[in-house]
This record gives structure tokens, sequence and C-alpha cells, in this order.
């Protein structure tokens, strides 16, 4: 007879789970409800409101996608994008490229701004391929890129969005609750992230939020939205109104209450305060790393507090290092992705694995490792 799995401890120190709390995990095991049930509504509208802060919005469509960060993305584009749109995609790393893979499904035409791996998006080289595509459906960015550990000038990007009537589509999957994300001062039209990054939650749920010219562009569509499933004219019936909610599917009610809970300790830490946290953490895992000879990918001012793209010292072999810091101290940390597979370490401090003790853990685990 199979026995029951019971996975070790370990500190999740790469691109993503970060650890869960205990409290996280406990309301994973509270009594399920239905996903009718009127306490369980109740819930809902407090998940939407908390959301809502999180992303600094008042966006009425705030609302959890039943599914990881990749199903958010693909919200965002198969409820926006239609056959014959031209959609402006910057890709400076690995899910820049997933976007373009999206509009591409769509049947529509991506007009692509490429940058290096480890820059950030060029604001000039977007505001010149908006002003030679004009009509541009959207402007379609990464503010943190998750396989360089790069941020892009979000704010700059929206605003050059807005001025060619174009509506912005932004990946914010490890930036929610990492750094600052301001979706009305910025004026982001569709957003999605993960419950897995900076929120501490298990993956499995993307937090996604629409404005209202981004409504109005879903009402407005000329053809069906090619997924019945993430159809948000569908599932809105489910998540948005008092009282009755239509039923589109079984909402992931276990699940919904550990995000519930994620962002109830973020809002008791304070987003502001989260932010420094993790811009804390970054600055002494910096100093630990530069004192190990150890140097990152993207220059100090582009840098991502959350994810840390590291070089791999010459002479260290990628794989059998990270699996030395798995096995013999319990922590993991990511491999580079494309064409940085194997030239550098993607270490995350996000969430509830930013701590100084976390930082010291991985720093004696490499010192230790790396000194043999």
């Amino acid at each position: 007879m199979t026995a029951s799995f019971h996975p070790p401890q370990r500190l999740l120190l790469g691109p993503g789970p970060s650890n869960v709390p205990e409290r996280v995990l406990a309301a994973l095991a509270r009594p399920t409800i239905g996903h009718l049930d009127p306490l369980f509504v109740g819930m809902m509208d407090e998940l939407k409101a908390l959301m809502r802060r999180a992303f600094r919005t008042q966006n009425a469509l705030t609302i959890p996608v039943s599914a990881p960060g990749s199903a958010g993305m693909e919200t965002c584009f198969v409820n926006l994008i239609e056959p014959g749109d031209t959609v402006i995609v910057c890709r400076n790393g690995v899910f820049g490229g997933r976007m373009r893979e999206n509009v591409i499904r769509c049947g529509a035409n991506a007009v692509m701004v490429d940058d290096d791996f480890g820059r950030p998006v060029d604001p000039a080289k977007v505001e010149a391929a908006l002003k030679a595509n004009p009509g541009a459906k959207a402007l379609a960015f990464v503010h943190a890129e998750t396989s360089t550990g790069v941020e892009s000038d979000a704010a700059t990007l929206c605003k050059l969005a807005r001025d060619h009537g174009a509506l912005a589509i932004v990946d914010a999957v490890t930036s929610l609750g990492g750094i600052r994300l301001e979706v009305d001062e910025w004026g982001i039209d569709a957003i999605y992230s993960g419950s897995q990054k900076c929120l501490s939650a298990p993956p499995g749920l993307s937090p996604l939020s629409f404005s209202q010219r981004a409504v109005d562009t879903l009402k407005a569509r000329k053809t069906p939205v090619q997924s019945w499933f993430l159809d948000l004219s569908l599932v809105m019936a489910y998540w948005q109104g008092e009282g009755a909610r239509s039923y589109h599917h079984t909402a992931p009610i276990n699940m919904l209450y550990g995000l519930h809970e994620s962002l109830v300790m973020l809002e008791e830490e304070g987003l502001e305060a989260a932010w420094a946290r993790h811009r804390a953490n970054h600055l002494r895992l910096r100093a630990g790393l530069e004192a190990l000879g150890i140097d990152f990918l993207v220059d100090e001012a582009h840098r991502l507090p959350q994810l840390n793209a590291v070089r791999i010292p010459e002479g260290i072999e990628d794989a059998p290092t990270r699996r030395r810091l798995l096995d013999e101290f319990n922590i993991e940390i990511g491999a580079g992705l494309g064409p940085l597979a194997g030239k550098v370490w993607r270490i995350g401090l996000m969430g509830a694995s930013s701590t100084p003790e976390s930082v010291d853990r991985v720093l004696a685990a490499l010192k230790s490792v790396l000194g043999r």
C-alpha cells in the first residue's frame, strides 16, 4: 500500500513558489463549504477588497482567476485581443516571449520590441513601435521579469500606451507585494499576478484586475472569447454583484481561503512596509554575495529586490551546486532560463522567504559549497 506523502521542510529561495506561512497553511485546512454558500460569497467580497488594496486600484473587476499566473496572462489576452488586432509586445526575458505566444494564438499580430535579457524594456523603442503601428490595440510588457530579475519602468510604459490609445497589459506575477505597483496611478488596464510569489500563498491562483476601459473593450468584442473557462463576461457573473451569484465553475474554495489569509497578513504588515522589507533583505544578500565574489546580472538601478539573478562563478558547475544546496542544506535556488541557462542562478527573496534569516542561511550554504 502506498504511504501518504510527507514533503520535507525546504527553504524556498528560487523564482517561486516561496515558503507558505503556517497561518496560510492553517487557512487551507479549514472546513470546505459550498462555493455558493452565503458565507463564502461574503469572503469573496472581502478577498476582492483585499486584492484592490494590494493592487492600489478601485477597479470593480478585480478577482482571482482559478488557475496559476499563466492562466491570468491568457485571461488578459483572450478577453481583450481579437483576430486581426495588433499588439506591441515587449520581450526582455522568457515571459515577454510567452506574451507573444498568447497574441499569436488569439489570431493577432505581435509587433516585438526586443531588449537583451537582463536589461529593462527601452521606452524609446516602445514609443517608436507605437508610432509605427497607429491603432495598435495594446502594449504588453512584464513589470518584473522573473527570468532575469529586472524591473521595467511601468509608469512610463503605461503612459506611452495611453498617449497612443492602446491598452496597457502588464505582467505583475513577481512584482505584486514585492515592489511598488500602482495600477490606478500608472493607468494599467489589465494586470495579472500569481499567488505563490511575494504573496506567499500556494501556487494555483492568479490575482487579476481590469480597468473600466478594459471592461468596455471586452463588452465591445465582435467575436466570442476563444476560451470558455477564461471568458470574463461569464466569470464576472460569479464574482460580481451583491447577493446571488451565477454558477460558472466550482471555485477552488480552500485555495481562496489561503489567498485571503495571505492578503490579510500583507495588510497587517502594510504594503509599503513589505516593499521596504524586500529591499532591505536584498541589500543584505547583495553584501554577502559580493563578499563571496558573486556578481549580479542586472545593473543596480533596475534590479528586483525579490528576484536576484547572479552570475555563476567561473569554474563552478550549475546543477550539481544547486543539488548540493537542496540535498545538504534543504535550500532551493533557481536555474537560469533560455539563453541564461547554465550562466546564472536566480535567488528569490519573496514573501515569507524574504527574511534576514533566509539570507544568512543561503549565504552560509553557498560559502560552504563553493569553498569545496
